[in-house]
Parts: structure tokens; sequence; C-alpha cells
């Protein structure tokens, strides 16, 4: 009983901060002034070039993995490894669209595939995504095409071993962005980056799981 009665009071609570007026004192002698919201919004942090290539680079990893998965549809049919595949895309599909809006909020050049259509109401430069670099951890082409290529048991091997190396890959995108002073300082970027490295190592040892289920 005491939480029903708790939740709505915080509710109340925090509705009334988010609508009560912002005062500037005035100078002496001098009336105060009511500031609307959008005076006193937040300028983001001007990222380093370090946040800003970790941001780029982190979108062509994921771009990798989500292709990877596309992959399983006809050519497995473990249906955990299909679930577990089915979360990968959602979660960075998710996040592949949170990092091209946080490059475009600070004016830097997006990486873009070209069948991206649907994020066309981006403002800011574009960059194309397959003349960037590989990042760590990602599938050469012919690792690609051997995955491409395989199916059943063949291609669950494949896939996990893969997807572990490509996970490894973005924890080190992590730790280097972090280790590189100046970087990581942004908030959102801060917390999507420990995020990355939380969810993606958990993922790992649930592959790892997988792999010795297997043998």
């Amino acid at each position: 009983m005491a939480l029903r009665i708790a939740l709505p009071l915080c509710a109340s609570i925090l509705a009334s901060a988010q609508t009560a007026p912002i005062v500037q004192p005035g100078a002496p002698g001098a009336a105060s002034k009511v500031l609307s919201p959008s005076a006193v919004r937040v300028t983001p942090r001007e990222p380093t070039d370090a946040d800003v290539q970790f941001m780029q680079g982190m979108i062509h990893h994921h771009a990798q993995a989500v292709e990877m998965v596309a992959l399983m549809k006809a050519r497995t049919h473990n249906k955990a490894l299909l679930k577990f595949g089915a979360r990968i895309t959602i979660s960075q599909t998710d996040e592949m669209q949170f990092m091209r809006q946080w490059l475009a909020d600070r004016g830097k050049a997006v990486p873009m595939q070209h069948d991206m259509s649907h994020m066309d109401h981006m403002n800011g430069p574009m960059m194309d995504m397959a003349s960037m670099p590989m990042m760590p951890g990602m599938l050469t082409p012919a690792q690609m095409k051997a995955l491409a290529a395989a199916k059943g048991a063949k291609f669950d091997y494949l896939f996990l071993t893969g997807m572990i190396q490509h996970h490894g890959g973005a924890l080190t995108m992590v730790q280097d962005l972090f280790n590189t002073p100046s970087a990581g300082q942004d908030a959102q970027l801060f917390d999507f980056a420990t995020d990355v490295d939380n969810t993606q190592a958990a993922e790992i040892r649930i592959m790892q799981g997988m792999l010795k289920e297997k043998k």
C-alpha cells in the first residue's frame, strides 16, 4: 500500500519540477526574469575526434553483425540461435539509429548505407559506409563468404565463432575509447559505450555456452 501512495507522489513531484518556471535573478534594483526552457537548454559537449571515430566505426561494426544475422534464415533451423540472432538485430539496429542521431546532432559525418532512405530526415554531412576501414573483430570478406556458403551445424559453428570474434572487437573499441585522453566524456556517449561493453561481454558468454553444448 505504501508503494501505491509513493509512486503517484513521486510522479507529482517530478511533474512539478518539470513545469516550474526558471527564474533568473535581476541585477540590483532590476526585476527578475522568467526564462523559457529553450533558453536554458544545455548545449551538447563538443566531441573529440576519438568520440566521433568511435561512433562512426561502431555503426560500421554493427552493420556487419546485422548482415551476419540476415544470413541465418536460409541456413539454420536452430531455434535458440535464431532467437539470439533476432535479439542482436533488434538491439544493434536501434543502436545504429541512436549513433546516427548522435552524430547528426553534433554536425558530424554520418555513415549511411545506400538502402537507408528512411534516414533522409537527418541533416548534416554523410559518408559512405562501404569506404570505411574494417574495425577490430570484423569478419574478413573470406570469412563472410564461408559463412554465407555454410548450412546447418557448420553454419551455426561459423556464426558463433565469428560473432564472438566480432563482439570481442567491439569490446576492444570501447577500451580504446576510454584509454584515449579526454575521450568518452560526453554523457550520452559514455552511457552508450558502457552499455555496449556490458551487453556484448554478456552475449559472448552466452555464445560460448552454445558452443560448449555442441561438443
